[in-house]
């Protein structure tokens, strides 16, 4: 029996493993999907050479970035991003391992995002700075929109959350939240943008999908604003995961 994972911590909130093991189940397909919650990026290792069976894997926080030096090597989009969330492990004789990273959200990003853009959606903020907005960033660049990080803190080529003027506010109009901040169960929360702002021009894309609606995409709503979920990113990246675990 193959065998699939995610590894992360913590793993609490689990999309794969159930979308897995029911794919396997409904398709006939011969394998397992499981969690391995490691405390520390230093057990990635063990993970592998205690599951001789393990085809692939997934990548969640806090790890898409530290999992890289582990790597034999990465597609070329992954190494632009500096993200990993997909691994194929592909066994070689006398048991060694190759072990090939890639990045399934900037796929199921950017075919999530495209149908909804428009003529006039040049420029995006992207709120936070982490892995998944780094993917979100180069699935935009290559859809032809320039995009600039928004972060708390003031950072090199950056913007702060003080400095989204009307202007600002004005010239990008596509946001994308790629921060926990409205997750369930903290859904009275948003991203401290200037909603006021906002417009019917304006695009609000939150990478989160639990709640369904997020207060950030209802503050967008409430301005007429065209808002979506992360919900069909997700399934989309996870079809990309399992067509990169087989060519």
């Amino acid at each position: 029996m193959q065998k699939y994972g995610l590894i992360g911590y913590p793993l609490k909130h689990s999309f794969s493993i159930g979308y897995f093991n029911e794919k396997f189940r409904s398709e006939g397909v011969d394998a397992e999907y499981v969690n391995f919650e490691i405390p520390s990026i230093n057990d990635f290792m063990e993970v592998i050479e205690e599951n001789p069976n393990l085809s692939g894997l997934n990548v969640t926080i806090p790890y898409k970035e530290q999992v890289i030096p582990f790597l034999d090597s990465l597609d070329p989009d992954t190494a632009k991003i500096g993200a990993v969330n997909v691994i194929k492990i592909i066994r070689q004789p006398k048991g060694k391992v190759k072990l090939v990273g890639y990045n399934s959200d900037i796929i199921g990003f950017t075919q999530s995002i495209q149908p909804l853009l428009l003529p006039s959606h040049k420029k995006a903020l992207l709120l936070g700075t982490g892995g998944a907005s780094k993917a979100v960033f180069h699935g935009l660049k290559n859809l032809g929109i320039e995009s600039v990080f928004v972060s708390r803190t003031h950072k090199p080529g950056m913007l702060t959350y003080e400095e989204l003027t009307p202007e600002v506010m004005a010239e990008y109009t596509v946001i994308v939240n790629c921060t926990p901040v409205g997750m369930y169960p903290k859904v009275d929360f948003c991203p401290n943008i200037p909603y006021e702002y906002l417009t019917p021009n304006h695009l609000l894309y939150d990478l989160l999908y639990n709640p369904n609606v997020t207060l950030f995409m209802k503050k967008g709503e409430e301005r007429g604003a065209i808002t979506k979920n992360g919900l069909e990113m997700l399934l989309l990246q996870a079809f990309a995961a399992w067509e990169i675990w087989h060519k």
